[in-house]
C-alpha cells in the first residue's frame, strides 16, 4: 500500500505556559492520501493554522504521531526538519514572506540553492515563467503587486517539486479578482504536478474547490467531508489507525 501524504494520530499541542497556556490541538486524527486536495476551514482561533504548521514541521506536537510523506517528524532535530521540508514540503503564506532585498528570481532560487541544486537559477526562471512572471524576474518585491508577490511565493514553493504543498490563506491579502486568479493557478499547478494540496482558508468558495473539506473547531476536527466518493475509504483508514 502506498504511504499516505499525511497521517496524524492523537496529536495534541499546547501553546504558551502557565495561566496563559492554550490547548490548541486536542487529539487530532488526520489521514490525507497522496495527490489529494484538502481545504481546512474554521473560525479564527480554532487551531486550523496551527494544524497546518504541525504538518509543515514548523510546530512540534506535544503528543501523538506526525507522519508526513512517509517520514515520522517526531524526534527530528531542527536541522533535520529543515532538510525534510526542503525536500518534501512547499509552503505558501498569506503574507508572502519574500526577502525584500532580493529579486523575484533570487527569492525563488533561495530554497534550491540551500538544497544544493546546481541549476537553481535556471529552475527558478522556469518556475517564474510557469506562474506568468517571465517578464518580472528582475523586479524586487516592493516593485510587484500583491498578486505578483503571491505568484513569486508560489513559484518558490513549487520550485523544489515538493510532494506536498501547504497553503495558509493564500488569497487572504488579495482582492477578489486577483485572489481568483491566484487560486486558479494554485489548483492548475497542483493538478499538473500531481501534488498533495492542504490549504487553510476562510473563503468557503476556495475550500469548495478541494476534493475534501475539513472543519476545525476548538482544536478538534468537527466535520470531514469528501467530494469524490472516497469518504468510506478515509473513514476506514482513520478508524483502523486508532489504537484499540
Amino acid at each position: 500500500m502506498t504511504e499516505p501524504a499525511v497521517r496524524l494520530r492523537n496529536v495534541h499541542l499546547t501553546l504558551g505556559a502557565g495561566r496563559s497556556a492554550v490547548h490548541v490541538l486536542k487529539g487530532v486524527d488526520l489521514f490525507v492520501e497522496r495527490g489529494e486536495s484538502v481545504g481546512i476551514v474554521g473560525p479564527s482561533g480554532s487551531g486550523k493554522s496551527t494544524l497546518l504548521m504541525v504538518l509543515a514541521g514548523l510546530e512540534r506536537a506535544d503528543a501523538g504521531e506526525v507522519e508526513i510523506a512517509g517520514q515520522s517528524l517526531v524526534g527530528l532535530s531542527e536541522d533535520q526538519l529543515a532538510a525534510f521540508r526542503g525536500r518534501n514540503v512547499g509552503i505558501v503564506f498569506q503574507s508572502f514572506h519574500l526577502i525584500p532585498n532580493m529579486t523575484a528570481l533570487e527569492n525563488v532560487a533561495v530554497p534550491l540553492e540551500l538544497a544544493g541544486h546546481p541549476d537553481a537559477f535556471e529552475r527558478a526562471e522556469r518556475e517564474l515563467g510557469q506562474v506568468g512572471l517571465a517578464d518580472r524576474i528582475a523586479h524586487y518585491p516592493g516593485e510587484l503587486s500583491g498578486g505578483e508577490q503571491q505568484r513569486v511565493a508560489m513559484a518558490r514553493a513549487l520550485a523544489p517539486e515538493p510532494a506536498i504543498l501547504i497553503a495558509d490563506e493564500p488569497t487572504g491579502n488579495l482582492d477578489q479578482e486577483t485572489g481568483r486568479q491566484v487560486a486558479d493557478l494554485l489548483f492548475a499547478e497542483r493538478e499538473k504536478r500531481g501534488m498533495t494540496l492542504v490549504l487553510v482558508t476562510h473563503d468557503p468558495n476556495l475550500a469548495h474547490r478541494c476534493e475534501r473539506e475539513i472543519a476545525v473547531r476548538s482544536g478538534e476536527i468537527h466535520d470531514d467531508r469528501m467530494r469524490s466518493g472516497m469518504a468510506s475509504a478515509h473513514l476506514g483508514e482513520t478508524l483502523e489507525s486508532r489504537p484499540a
